[in-house]
C-alpha cells in the first residue's frame, strides 16, 4: 500500500537528519551528499512525491517499469540503477539521463552505438564489485583500469564516476565500509592516472548510509527509508 505524501515528507525529514549526523561525524557537508529516491516497485505517485519535494532525479531498477512512469511525469531526470542487459541498451538510451550499472564491454558498445544513432551523449557510472560478492554485478577492481580505457574510447559516453553495492552484512557494518573504501581509493587512483574529473561516487543505501558517507559517497540510493517496505 502506497504511503501518504505527509508520511513521505516525515520519512524524508528523518532521512535528512540521518545524513546530517553521518556527515557531521565524518566532517563533511551534507550538501556534498545527494539523495536519490528509488521509486522502483512503487506507483508513479512516488515520483510525484519526490518531484514536489524538490528532487530533480529518481532511480529505477527496470527499464520497462520506468518507461511506464515516464509517460506520466514531466521535468524529471531518471537514473537506471538496476542491472542492464546489453540487448536492452537501445531501450534505455535517451530515456535515462544516467546509467549507473555499466559493467561489460558488450554493454559499453551497445550504449555507445544507440547514443550515437540518436546523436546523444549518455552519462554512465561504472559498477564495481568491490566486495567481491558473487550475488552482485559489477566488474572487479583489477579490471577497472582497462575498462576505463575502453570507456574513454567511446565518443558518445560520458564517464561520471563509479557505483557499488556493498555485500549484505547487516550485523557487521565494517563489511560495507571496506567495500566503500575500496571504491573511493579506486576512484582516486583512476582520476589521477587518467587526469579525469569523476564527480560521482554512488554508494550507500538505507542500511549502510553512515559507512558510505564516511567513505566519500556523493549519492545515497534510498527506497525503503522514504517509501516504506512493499507488502
Amino acid at each position: 500500500m502506497m504511503i501518504t505524501e505527509k508520511e513521505f515528507q516525515y520519512n524524508l525529514t528523518i532521512l535528512k537528519n540521518r545524513i546530517d549526523e553521518a556527515c557531521s561525524f565524518s566532517n563533511r557537508s551534507a550538501e556534498e551528499v545527494q539523495i536519490l529516491p528509488v521509486t522502483k516497485n512503487w506507483p508513479v505517485q512516488a515520483v510525484h512525491y519526490s518531484q514536489r519535494a524538490g528532487f530533480l532525479r529518481v532511480g529505477e531498477n527496470r527499464v520497462q517499469e520506468a518507461l511506464g512512469k515516464q509517460s506520466e511525469v514531466e521535468g524529471m531526470e531518471w537514473d537506471l540503477i538496476g542491472h542492464l542487459q546489453s540487448n536492452k541498451a537501445k531501450l534505455a538510451v535517451g530515456k535515462f539521463s544516467r546509467i549507473q550499472t555499466v559493467d561489460s564491454n558488450k554493454l559499453l558498445g551497445k550504449l555507445n552505438d544507440a547514443s550515437s544513432k540518436l546523436d546523444l551523449k549518455t552519462s554512465i557510472l561504472i559498477q564495481v564489485n568491490t566486495g567481491k560478492d558473487p550475488a552482485k554485478n559489477g566488474i572487479l577492481e583489477e579490471h577497472c583500469k582497462e575498462f576505463v580505457e575502453k570507456t574513454l574510447g567511446y565518443s558518445s559516453l560520458v564517464l561520471e564516476g563509479f557505483m557499488t553495492i556493498a555485500p549484505f552484512a547487516p550485523d557487521d557494518p565494517e563489511v560495507a565500509r571496506k567495500s566503500f573504501s575500496r571504491l573511493r581509493v579506486l576512484k582516486e587512483q583512476i582520476s589521477t592516472q587518467f587526469n579525469l574529473s569523476l564527480p560521482e561516487l554512488s554508494m550507500g543505501m538505507t542500511g549502510d548510509l553512515r559507512e558510505a558517507v564516511a567513505e566519500g559517497s556523493t549519492m545515497i540510493r534510498v527506497g525503503s527509508a522514504l517509501f516504506g517496505q512493499r507488502e
